[in-house]
């Protein structure tokens, strides 16, 4: 597995379409940071929920994953679990948010904000 200083280049690596990108770098130009951070936590009826933010630095545990030109760092107690992900960044009518294609996923609570994995 790959640490801080590597860089996660196979299939575990955590992507980013063209909108999402361009959200993180209109985010970026605003607040600095390094990358997008990509991260789970205890959460909801299914488990997990997704923990995004901007990355101010690279910690111990980050793993780093390249994306079209953006570092993405997800911790190595997440990366098990959105390893192969596609991060998107959707408008649906008055709601803009990220939205993730996560090969890993087993199971939704009904509301959508939380998840299972297998």
């Amino acid at each position: 597995m790959a640490t801080a200083t590597e860089t996660v280049t196979t299939d575990a690596a955590v992507r980013l379409t063209d909108a999402a990108a361009a959200r993180v770098r209109e985010f970026m130009a605003r607040e600095g940071g390094v990358g997008l951070r990509v991260d789970v936590r205890r959460t909801g009826c299914s488990g997990w929920a997704y923990d995004v933010d901007i990355a101010r630095e690279v910690g111990e545990s980050d793993l780093i994953c390249e994306s079209q030109g953006l570092k993405v760092l997800v911790s190595e107690k997440a990366l098990p679990m959105v390893a192969g992900t596609t991060v998107d960044f959707v408008t649906d009518g008055l709601v803009r948010e990220f939205r993730f294609r996560n090969p890993n996923v087993t199971g939704e609570c009904g509301c959508g904000e939380s998840f299972t994995v297998g």
